[in-house]
């Protein structure tokens, strides 16, 4: 299913249209930006609009991050220049006459704004073309859905077709929603967590993936909120239950083929999908900062909750960071990458991967030989980052990883990790209090 076609630069309003929503995926991938009236969207169209650069430099409680100098509320948050991309309008289905579009941002002075994460994973793009390969992406989204009380709306149980039918009223919705949007949604499920419902979206090409990504968190979200329920992608809602992943699935194509499937499913993978998933793995700990962005998302990352925990890889193995799927459908043979949960930014998680496979296809790198069974606790194997701490520091001794993201934007990146790792080490928990009080 694809987007309906739109020529020229009318957005086509319809008779009853009554807003244009005007957005740019931030850091964390929540899109923000305005509601437009319907003329004020085609004057965008044709001489583009302004929006505040403080967006760019947003905390998640939208606290202005000040360690940022050169933008935002140390220059007085001035305005950015923003063009929509018609290819990105959409219809919300849940919402009569309203609709929403992306924009890409520029400086005042029409520079790119390479600090966009769209702009980021154009450019990972890019590079992945410059070695002859089309990216074809499809992510999987975790996410807790609550009801008016803040129950879960299920007892846990995964995969099981009586559970699924508590997420009624939501699906009926999500299906139009996602229609709506352009959406290809191939299957849902339950996972084994109460409330927990895995989303699988088809596969798109690379920008457009991530579109769909950031599209299917902001629908759920805000149709969950419609019918008075909750949804939340975050990675560990609650503890000693399963968490909220967010896996990515990849393949590269080259004149129409897949160049990740072998000629038999049977065979070992292809040079170049072996070269990819060495290139994965050798920055995984550094990619961790984008596939894992919070503090809250290591808490996921545990043994025993199907979350991969070392530099791991094997066929048809879902307890590794990196799972090959060969299939005797060609068009299917891909590599799912297990790391990222379901509140990674999508645009950063997949620049990260694609930028690793790239640098493993580049310098036909051979990755170790494929593991089998459960390697959760395997001691033999080199452990990822446990903390949003050692995470950061991953990321800044992976030249290689910063290079191909850009140093600008790296820089950018991870003075935002670091704000948040100091807002989580300024702040006392319940946790804490309750453990400690009456004993130190």
């Amino acid at each position: 299913m694809t987007a309906p076609e739109r020529s020229g630069t009318q957005a086509s309003a319809s008779a009853d249209e009554q807003f244009v929503l005007l957005g740019m995926p931030d850091m964390h991938g929540s899109i923000r930006g305005k509601a437009l009236r319907p003329a004020a969207f085609q004057s965008a169209v044709e001489n583009g609009t302004v929006n505040t650069d403080l967006w760019l430099g947003l905390d998640p409680v939208d606290l202005p991050i000040t360690d940022y100098e050169a933008f935002g509320i140390r220059t007085g948050a001035p305005d950015l220049l923003v063009q929509p991309e018609l290819d990105t309008l959409r219809d919300l289905a849940w919402r009569r006459g309203w609709r929403i579009c992306l924009g890409t941002p520029s400086w005042p002075d029409g520079q790119r704004c390479t600090l966009a994460c769209r702009e980021v994973l154009r450019d990972a793009l890019a590079s992945m073309a410059d070695l002859g390969y089309e990216v074809l992406a499809a992510f999987e989204y975790e996410v807790r859905v609550f009801d008016g009380d803040a129950q879960p709306l299920s007892n846990g149980l995964s995969y099981h077709l009586n559970e699924i039918g508590r997420f009624n009223a939501l699906l009926d919705s999500m299906v139009p929603a996602f229609d709506g949007l352009g959406i290809e949604l191939e299957a849902v499920h339950t996972e084994a967590g109460p409330g927990l419902l895995e989303f699988n979206i088809a596969a798109r090409p690379g920008l457009r993936a991530a579109d769909d990504a950031a599209l299917v968190k902001f629908a759920v979200k805000d149709v969950a909120a419609s019918l008075g329920l909750q949804a939340s992608f975050l990675a560990k809602t609650m503890p000693l239950q399963e968490g909220s992943s967010g896996h990515v699935h990849l393949s590269l194509w080259r004149d129409g083929k897949n160049a990740f499937a072998p000629d038999n499913p049977t065979d070992e993978a292809p040079p170049v999908a072996a070269a990819a998933i060495a290139g994965m793995l050798e920055h995984m700990p550094g990619a961790s900062l984008l596939l894992n962005p919070t503090v809250n998302s290591y808490k996921r990352l545990v043994p025993g909750f199907f979350a991969p925990v070392n530099v791991s890889w094997g066929y048809e193995n879902r307890s590794t960071s990196v799972r090959a799927i060969q299939s005797a459908d060609p068009e299917r043979s891909r590599l799912e990458c297990r790391r990222p949960g379901a509140d990674a930014n999508p645009y950063l998680a997949l620049a990260a991967i694609v930028a690793s496979a790239g640098d493993g296809i580049r310098r036909e790198s051979v990755p170790p030989a494929p593991l089998v069974g459960d390697v959760a606790d395997r001691t033999d194997l080199a452990a990822l980052p446990n903390s949003l701490e050692s995470a950061l520091n991953a990321f800044r001794n992976d030249d290689a990883l910063r290079n191909a993201l850009g140093e600008e934007f790296s820089q950018y990146y991870e003075i935002s990790r670091a704000w948040e790792l100091r807002a989580w080490q300024n702040a006392v928990s319940d946790w804490e209090r309750e453990r400690y009080v009456r004993t130190v």
